[in-house]
């Protein structure tokens, strides 16, 4: 992605869990007994301690197997294999949409070296590759069931074009496995649904799996404006089961636009770029990495704890007087000591640490510019 309410109480904490909802296993019920004695009886948790291991830019343009590496937007770590899936956020303009898989270390030392060791283009329910401009790949994450990829896209909305967004099933070799439906009011409409170039930005799963959240990268268009230097926006993040119904929605309040933007006031923008299920089992809260970019200034990455409990669940009715997602910030990359903050897009949970932290790894989009770079980051977390 290039930077450039009828009113209801709360209610009881995410009132739908764990209902079932086509789990087809008497794992899947105990594993939901289970989560909900997690979220009956929610605890505090102290602010973790978040320091930076390391970074390491990729070179420009690198070709990987005839693809020229580049808007890499999402990322996720395969424990299994030991390795890492990232997307690319190439519209097939360059080359066939697609996604990398990659071999670094992350220790006490930082990001080893990179090796790229694969590429496979995005197929089509054809089998064909993608026409240009036809989907816009940004989140990819591995289904810890089957090992598949579930990938989103944001569609389109430019010059009377409307093609929805979409979450996509893959296999590990690119061939298409089935499609997530998205919510209604998710779809590309001439006067409601997402924002040009702010839809289905981010995804994780949740619970064990049996949960798909995924989130808007701005406000719908019946939702309300979106954010500028003098407030946030109000985006929609969607919790549906893996085999396919929304179960809620909440609104999750952005931060606004962090400075004016130069020369020309008013270009700046923020948003959710991605999201990862704080804790394995326990859906209620997400991270949440906010992007902000205002021409003539630069950007700025922030990341957040969102906690669901209290949120009004927006599935269906009015957003007046909804009560968001509350959330307090983790980490703000500026305070870190990188040598630079790229357009961060993509993170994903990486191995433990000797220490017991856990690793999160951050992946820039470099949207193909000689000016930015593919720079991948290391955070411990503790």
């Amino acid at each position: 992605m290039v930077p450039g309410r009828s009113p209801v109480g709360p209610g009881p904490p995410l009132a739908w869990w764990p209902v079932a909802h086509g789990w087809r296993r008497a794992g899947q019920v105990a594993l939901a007994v289970a989560v909900a004695g997690v979220l009956g009886a929610p605890t505090a948790h102290a602010q973790p301690g978040v320091r930076l291991l390391g970074e390491r830019v990729i070179a420009h343009d690198l070709d990987v197997r005839g693809t020229v590496l580049g808007g890499l937007s999402g990322i996720d770590y395969r424990a299994s294999a030991g390795d890492y899936v990232l997307i690319s956020d190439d519209r097939s303009e360059r080359d066939p949409a697609r996604f990398y898989t990659a071999r670094f270390t992350v220790d006490g030392d930082g990001v080893g070296p990179v090796t790229f060791t694969g590429t496979h283009p995005l197929l089509d329910p054809a089998g064909a590759e993608y026409p240009a401009k036809s989907v816009d790949p940004e989140e990819i994450r591995v289904d810890p069931w089957t090992g598949d990829y579930f990938w989103t896209q944001e569609g389109e909305r430019a010059d009377g074009v409307l093609i929805d967004p979409s979450v996509r099933i893959a296999r590990p070799d690119g061939t298409y496995a089935g499609d997530l439906p998205i919510p209604d009011n998710e779809r590309m409409r001439p006067d409601t649904g997402p924002r040009r170039n702010a839809a289905l930005e981010a995804a994780t799963f949740a619970a064990g799996g049996t949960l798909f959240v995924t989130a808007l990268e701005g406000p719908l268009l019946e939702d309300g404006p979106g954010p500028t230097t003098g407030g946030g926006s109000l985006n929609r993040l969607t919790v549906q089961s893996r085999f396919g119904p929304v179960l809620a929605q909440y609104l999750y309040p952005t931060e606004p636009v962090f400075a004016a933007s130069r020369p020309e006031p008013g270009r700046g923008d923020n948003g959710i770029v991605s999201i990862l299920a704080a804790d394995a089992l326990n859906p209620s809260t997400l991270l949440v990495l906010e992007r902000g970019f205002v021409p003539g200034v630069g950007t700025k990455i922030r990341l957040y704890e969102a906690d669901l409990t209290a949120a009004t669940d927006v599935h269906g009715t009015s957003v007046t007087d909804a009560r968001p997602a509350t959330k307090r910030l983790v980490a703000d990359l500026d305070e870190l000591g990188l040598s630079h903050v790229d357009n961060i897009e993509g993170m994903t949970w990486g191995p433990r640490l000797a220490t017991g932290e856990r690793t999160l790894i951050l992946v820039s989009d470099n949207n193909f510019s000689a000016e930015q770079v593919t720079q991948l980051v290391a955070l411990a977390i503790r």
